[in-house]
């Protein structure tokens, strides 16, 4: 858990540096700043040699989730596409026995992940009004995606022969070469300053690079079933990180938030490590 949360943190703070570079091409800041992230784990470029399949795998998983979410919130408005998008947590818990065979849900971890879902929406109902418009159809859609594929990737990081977490390398720059290219045809030049450079370096530094090694390594050592209700945790450090900086603000909402969260990730925990939770007796999960 403790590597999760550390990733979780890291995420959390990819909202704050983002608004400071909210003048800049979306899918430049994501290629600049993947690129950076993949620099980081230069050192173990060895490990960037996996099958192509991997390497598709890595691609589909941090291209594809970036992609599909930007092009979302530019189809969609943001606070619902976010809603839409902050799906993928409870995705990873439902899915996990789908797509790793072994991992049986337990009602700790159905309740778990729907509390999480439910602290998420609390959080993002008190920012604003949702209005789910038919006109935004398809933004909801590329949300929806981004969260099938990233909650995806997650588990089938699981499935595919293992390979080692400095791979994630290897993946983190051809995503960040493929937004590059989509900047290129969907966007305009624009010069960087040196402040913007610095604002980048953080993003591929923290939240685009050490948290997806961090998040690798934390699925490869736990239960994914419980790693994603401690996931909807990202939100809401996110949210109080914006009102610490003043970009928004913690409110009662957060709290209830809070709460709904982290009662979500106990049960889901307490469901994983096996404790008592009135079930009837059943084979241990791998």
């Amino acid at each position: 858990m403790p590597l999760a949360l550390t990733a979780i943190v890291l995420w959390s703070t990819l909202a704050l540096l983002s608004t400071r570079l909210g003048h800049v091409p979306p899918f430049l800041v994501v290629g600049l700043a993947l690129s950076v992230g993949g620099l980081c784990g230069i050192s173990r470029w060895r490990d960037w040699r996996v099958p192509w399949t991997t390497a598709l795998l890595g691609c589909y998983g941090l291209f594809g989730y970036h992609f599909c979410l930007l092009l979302a919130l530019r189809f969609a408005p943001a606070l619902e596409a976010n809603l839409v998008n902050y799906l993928w947590p409870v995705l990873i818990v439902l899915l996990s026995p789908v797509v790793l065979p072994g991992k049986r849900l337990r009602w700790g971890h159905v309740v778990g992940g729907l509390m999480g879902l439910l602290g998420t929406v609390v959080l993002v109902l008190g920012r604003g009004v949702v209005q789910l418009d038919t006109r935004h159809l398809f933004g909801y859609a590329l949300a929806a995606l981004a969260a099938v594929m990233w909650s995806t990737y997650s588990l089938l990081t699981r499935k595919v022969a293992p390979f080692p977490t400095g791979a994630v390398g290897g993946f983190c720059l051809l995503s960040g070469v493929l937004a590059l290219l989509a900047h290129a045809v969907l966007e305009p030049p624009i010069a960087l300053t040196a402040s913007d450079w610095s604002l980048l370096l953080l993003l591929g530094l923290g939240p685009m690079g050490a948290a997806f090694y961090l998040w690798d390594a934390a699925l490869k050592a736990g239960d994914p079933r419980a790693i994603g209700t401690l996931a909807y945790l990202t939100p809401l450090l996110s949210t109080a990180l914006l009102a610490t900086f003043g970009d928004g603000r913690f409110g009662w909402n957060a709290g209830v938030a809070l709460g709904l969260i982290l009662c979500g990730a106990w049960l889901g925990n307490r469901a994983s490590v096996g404790l008592p939770l009135r079930e009837p007796p059943a084979q241990a999960d791998e």
